[in-house]
């Protein structure tokens, strides 16, 4: 995502914030009670395939990623009707878990295990 064009990044933050929006309001009912959030889309230099990252709160992360991609079509009609304006075809969407909140968490944990002996004061002599 780091050599996206100005187009692309354009289209993949209307992306965001619309899938964002359906997931939100999720009137297909596939999220449930589930905490997703939209982490981040890519968007292929054609922009015909959107790669979006979803951050999940929950156990069986999997299973509800294979749920949302049995809905993909619904999910990508849905935001046709919200973005068939403003481009010209609505991208195939690449649905991902996103991992960098677990990483970090990971990373956090590791640092706080590790046991470090405290600095000694500088002694006066």
């Amino acid at each position: 995502m780091m050599n996206e064009s100005k187009r692309q990044q354009k289209v993949a933050r209307l992306l965001q914030k619309d899938l964002s929006d359906i997931i939100h309001k999720d009137k297909m009912g596939i999220f449930g009670s589930s905490f997703v959030t939209v982490a981040a889309v890519g968007v292929t230099p054609d922009l015909s395939i959107a790669r979006v990252y979803l951050s999940m709160f929950m156990e069986n992360k999997e299973e509800l990623l294979e749920k949302i991609n049995h809905h993909k079509s619904e999910i990508r009609r849905e935001l046709g009707n919200k973005i068939g304006k403003q481009v010209r075809i609505v991208p195939d969407l690449q649905f991902f878990i996103d991992e960098l909140e677990e990483r970090a968490a990971r990373i956090d944990k590791l640092i706080d295990d590790l046991n470090i002996p405290p600095a000694d004061e500088d002694k006066e002599t």
